[in-house]
């Protein structure tokens, strides 16, 4: 495996374990299923990471977990997720090695597409709550002179902030919008796997550099 194939292998490792802990957060406010949902999507991602021809290349990497998630993920969260890794996929080009600047361009594609596909934006309880403030952590106003480890560690904090904010806000989008103000006090379920991802993607990058 390369480094980027190890860093998603140790992401879908840390949402499988989480797999109760987002089911449960799922159940005041969603159909108590992504958990469920989003581990068998990381299931079938380790399964893809091992067809990928090149684990050299983030386009490839990246296309292949967003086509396992959209063929496996149920729910309002294969679709986005799915839409958001293909579109970070090819964003990028077969030779482009993962630091601030590409990152910055996959993860702006990402937020777009989900933006897009789920007819949302930030401020409506969703993960783009998470993903937005950490897509702007590479931007050049806020990483101007920064390296990768310090971008992803303002991104790691930004994305805890952001599952924060969920709580405060009421649910526009999806299930947890028929509950309105009865929202607020919850944190967002697709939120919180985003912010997984982000720790997880931080620590393997510290732990392994």
């Amino acid at each position: 495996m390369s480094k980027l194939t190890e860093a998603v292998d140790a992401v879908a490792r840390t949402i499988l374990k989480e797999k109760q802990y987002l089911t449960e957060l799922d159940g005041p406010v969603g159909d108590s299923d992504h958990g469920i949902n989003m581990a068998r999507g990381f299931e079938a991602v380790r399964d893809a990471l091992a067809d990928v021809r090149d684990p050299d290349d983030a386009s490839d990497v990246l296309q292949a977990v967003g086509n396992a998630l959209l063929d496996n993920v149920g729910g309002a969260a294969g679709p986005l997720y799915g839409a958001g890794f293909l579109a970070a996929g090819k964003a990028l080009t077969k030779d482009d090695k993962l630091n601030v600047a590409t990152l910055e361009r996959a993860l702006g594609a990402a937020v777009a597409a989900i933006k897009k596909r789920g007819r949302s934006q930030k401020g409506d309880k969703t993960m783009l709550d998470v993903l937005i403030p950490v897509y702007e952590c590479f931007t050049p106003k806020y990483a101007d002179g920064l390296t990768l480890r310090e971008c992803l560690a303002e991104a790691n904090y930004a994305a805890r902030d952001g599952v924060e904010y969920t709580k405060t806000i009421a649910a526009k989008k999806g299930r947890a919008s028929y509950l309105g103000e009865r929202s607020i006090g919850f944190q967002d379920p697709g939120a919180t796997s985003a912010m997984l991802m982000v720790r997880t993607a931080y620590q393997y990058l510290n732990q392994n550099h």
